[in-house]
């Protein structure tokens, strides 16, 4: 899965200082890319969609923008500048996924969306803040939903 993702982003993409490596979690692994990590997602997407053979072993993909220390104070400053990009009318939700942690979900819901002055969606929002907690990192994003690439699902189209 590392060679794959690698080779998409330094062969495909042109970003030869892309890393790639793996995590403690089984299956789980990250990459770094100087490109923007949505317009990543449309790129990966056009070349499932001509190409699927190159999809051999990564699942679902997940952007993400910011990587701060796993803080409450510190994950609530930084999707308070990221919720900044969710307009009057538009929906979000929250959506938190945590490995080797001990906060609770509900705390870092309450710390990221506390502030937020919008209309949540839990079904079908027009943002999600999502929120990715690995041990002492935390990654964090502000996406609609089409820029999380779900491999098999869209092979499937």
């Amino acid at each position: 899965m590392c060679n794959e993702l690698l080779y998409l982003l330094q062969e495909q993409l042109g970003d030869a200082e892309a890393q790639v490596s793996k995590t403690k979690v089984r299956g789980l692994i990250v990459g770094k890319t100087r490109l923007d990590p949505c317009s990543v997602i449309e790129k990966f997407r056009a070349i499932l969609n001509e190409r699927p053979y190159e999809f051999r072993y990564a699942l679902r993909i997940l952007p993400i923008e910011r990587v701060v220390s796993t803080d409450l104070e510190e994950i609530k400053h930084a999707t308070a500048e990221l919720a900044t990009r969710i307009e009057a009318n538009e929906t979000f939700r929250v959506t938190v996924e945590k490995r080797f942690t001990t906060l609770h979900s509900k705390d870092i819901i309450e710390a990221a969306a506390g502030d937020i002055k919008r209309k949540a969606d839990l079904e079908n929002p027009d943002k999600i803040l999502l929120i990715e907690v690995l041990g002492a990192l935390t990654g964090l994003s502000l996406l609609k939903p089409i820029d999380i690439l779900a491999v098999v699902k869209e092979k499937m189209l």
